[in-house]
């Protein structure tokens, strides 16, 4: 049996396929991961997400000693099969995941710890469905000087000859970014191909291409940055969002603001919008929608020959909602429930 249940979801439309594999039986090859990200010949996404428990990959133990109640991991593979440290959208989109399941429970107010390989980030779920995650600490690698500066590295854009300040930011994964005059510039800047950044971070890095758009006053009086952006991921190309990429643009924004600049930030991509929050401790908090659009099963073998077994047999926990129609497909045979069709 090579047939494994998915669920296909988004966060601002940055999409990726969902796989609960509780008893850690997935092999996610790179082959494997590539295939099921194929959007002509899989299930389609910008990445591909598996809900493990921790105690059951590698990071395990720095993951537990962190928080023990961490007992679920967020698995995240970039479209090209690359294992990525961390996603701001996949991680909202995998607590919308685990909470479908009953795995977790946000009753309460409670908020929820989730394992990945930028340490544990905490989910909590807000009243108007968003869900908020403390994304822990961020930095600049370029330190001091890159604070005073304002850049620590250029990009060039392809069409743009002349390379451009920017600033670095870390949040667990790479993001390099740069600040854009004006919003046509931005429309029509060419990111099919990956800007060139130099000096290049060991692995590579996502860069994000942002315009000011000002500040307005909230009517509890909390003054609210906004921002415009778009996004080249390593590994993906460009996608119509990234979480962790809107937490840098807000964050690099916030520092060449100086510091009478706005905490909190609303980020505006192609895919929506997300809200960014600076906390104490150089920590941020990245908060948006998540959405979970359809479930099926795809024959793994038909994707990849010789591919691993289901992670999840028969009679696992089926990752749709009771009550909901069976929306299963062969994705090799079968066309798509109903749902968002543009992210097939």
């Amino acid at each position: 049996m090579t047939r494994t249940r998915f669920t296909k979801g988004h966060g601002t439309r940055n999409d990726f396929v969902l796989i609960a594999d509780t008893k850690g039986e997935l092999d996610l090859t790179p082959e494997l991961v590539r295939a099921l990200a194929d959007r002509r010949g899989g299930v389609g996404g910008d990445g591909v997400v598996r809900l493990v428990p921790t105690a059951l990959v590698p990071e395990s133990r720095e993951v537990l000693a962190e928080d023990p109640h961490a007992i679920w991991f967020m698995d995240y593979r970039n479209a090209d099969g690359s294992v990525a440290e961390m996603c701001g959208n996949g991680v909202r989109v995998f607590a919308a995941f685990a909470e479908r399941l009953g795995l977790v429970s946000f009753a309460g107010g409670n908020d929820v710890p989730v394992g990945t390989r930028a340490g544990v980030k905490r989910v909590r779920k807000e009243d108007d469905g968003w869900y908020a995650v403390d994304m822990g600490p961020w930095f600049l690698p370029g330190g001091r000087p890159a604070l005073h500066d304002g850049y620590d590295a250029t990009v060039v854009v392809r069409g743009w000859e002349v390379p451009r300040p920017a600033l670095s930011v870390d949040l667990g994964n790479p993001h390099t970014v740069l600040a854009v005059a004006r919003e046509d510039l931005l429309a029509h800047a060419d990111l099919t191909q990956a800007p060139a950044v130099e000096p290049q971070p060991p692995h590579g890095t996502n860069v994000e291409l942002v315009v000011p758009l000002g500040e307005t006053t909230a009517e509890d009086g909390t003054v609210v940055g906004r921002v415009r952006m778009r996004v080249h991921e390593r590994g993906v190309g460009e996608t119509p969002s990234c979480g962790t990429g809107a937490c840098a643009a807000a964050l690099a924004v916030r520092v060449w603001g100086g510091p009478d600049a706005p905490d909190t930030w609303l980020v505006d991509v192609p895919g929506g919008t997300v809200r960014v929050r600076a906390l104490e401790g150089d920590r941020v908090e990245l908060a948006g929608p998540a959405e979970l659009v359809y479930s099926g099963e795809v024959d793994l073998a038909a994707l990849v020959p010789g591919a691993p077994g289901t992670a999840e047999p028969e009679g696992a926990v089926d990752p749709a909602p009771q009550g909901e129609e069976d929306a299963s497909r062969d994705v090799v045979a079968t066309g798509a429930a109903d749902g968002d069709r543009t992210h097939v």
